[in-house]
């Protein structure tokens, strides 16, 4: 009976599973909001900005985690942020109000956040290093795979069904409480490698990575916030094509994201990240220049697809850092990750009036320097081996 439970139950199994209960609520919060707020709650535009910048918030206050490990355990701090994502979503149709919508989304916000924040810490804590770049991409793939669930229960809910937006959202939400709970229940308490630090830990000599999760964030915004706007307002996609581009970012993850895992296993963390960066330029740069619909589709799945390699700087954290510091630096990274969304979309927002195209060459620009920053990884990161600088051999080559 043993030997039957270890094949499930067991760390990586557990995080399959709370994997694959995000995107339940979250894939399902994003695909409904717009229409929700406007048809049912009449939000206007500015509004809606204020809607998004609340659900950034808790992902800027991520580091707080912290605080959290002195009283409760990493595995139930992600159990309960998992209930609170499954409930602000369950719960949003039922308040198509300015506060009930900007009540449910916190609850919703902070939930995703702090239990995205968590569970990078648990793999990198879990997971042995030469089988993390697998395991992170098996759950970007099962995330991908519940989101395909989650769209095409939406799809059935609203156009098969004729179901109320109320509805839609406590199923989704629902689905994911449900998931959480078996979570909870059939799974052990699993401990790590060492006993984390619970205080803020800022490192000298992590500034490498830190540099490389600022831009990171920087990079995702303007993918999420832009390049969708541009299909939409230079190339008239409708909602169901972005949907289906949707659709068809997802299921080419659930195949290629393992795949990438065991590339950068292969290659190391420094030739994945340079193929990544190398690749964000040329991306940026065509999101500026193209004209062709049909281009633009096929840019806006290359970049999303180009998601999965970042994978390579979380492998690269762990190869470096002090087993107690992952817990604590989970926290402070994602924090810095979310400066950018704090700081950019309304930058660049005004920067579009002018200049769409300069807003991609921006882009552009952050994955220059990028790349300037890869080149400084190691080909083989340790402890003591954090960052690769030239030397003054290499400089009189």
């Amino acid at each position: 009976m043993k030997k039957h439970h270890s094949k499930w139950r067991n760390p990586e199994m557990l995080l399959m599973l709370m994997a694959a209960a995000v995107p339940l609520s979250f894939a399902s919060w994003s695909a409904l909001i717009n229409n929700f707020a406007i048809e049912q709650a009449a939000f206007d535009g500015a509004q809606f900005g204020m809607l998004q910048s609340i659900r950034e918030i808790p992902g800027f206050l991520a580091f707080l985690v912290i605080f959290l490990l002195i009283y409760f355990r990493e595995q139930s701090i992600a159990i309960v942020s998992l209930l609170m994502l499954g409930v602000g979503t369950a719960i949003t149709g039922y308040f198509p109000t300015l506060v009930g919508l900007f009540c449910t989304t916190w609850l919703m916000s902070l939930g995703f956040h702090y239990y995205q924040t968590i569970q990078n810490s648990l793999s990198l804590q879990w997971i042995e290093k030469s089988r993390t770049p697998y395991v992170l991409g098996k759950l970007i793939a099962v995330g991908s795979f519940t989101s395909l669930v989650a769209y095409l229960l939406i799809f059935l809910g609203l156009k098969a069904f004729g179901l109320e937006y109320y509805w839609v959202f406590a199923i989704a939400g629902g689905l994911t409480a449900a998931v959480t709970i078996i979570a909870w229940s059939c799974y052990p308490h699993y401990s790590g490698n060492a006993v984390q630090h619970k205080k803020l830990v800022l490192r000298k000599r992590y500034w490498l990575y830190y540099a490389l999760v600022f831009l990171s964030g920087a990079r995702r915004q303007i993918f999420v916030v832009f390049a969708g706007f541009m299909m939409v307002e230079k190339f008239g996609y409708s909602a169901a094509s972005l949907t289906l581009l949707f659709l068809i970012n997802c299921t080419i993850n659930i195949w290629l994201a393992p795949l990438i895992g065991k590339l950068i296993a292969n290659w190391g963390e420094r030739k994945a990240l340079v193929f990544e960066y190398a690749g964000l330029i040329i991306i940026f740069v065509g999101y500026a220049f193209v004209q062709n619909e049909n281009v633009a589709a096929a840019l806006y799945i290359l970049d999303h697809l180009f998601f999965a390699l970042a994978i390579a700087i979380q492998t690269y954290f762990q190869k470096i850092a002090d087993q107690a510091d992952i817990a604590s630096t989970a926290g402070v990274s994602f924090t810095i990750n979310h400066i950018a969304a704090v700081i950019l979309p309304a930058a660049l927002g005004i920067l579009w009036l002018t200049s769409p195209a300069a807003v991609f060459l921006t882009g552009a620009g952050i994955a220059a320097a990028s790349l300037a920053l890869c080149l400084m990884v190691p080909n083989e990161p340790d402890y003591g081996n954090e960052v690769r600088l030239p030397s003054r051999a290499d400089a009189a080559r």
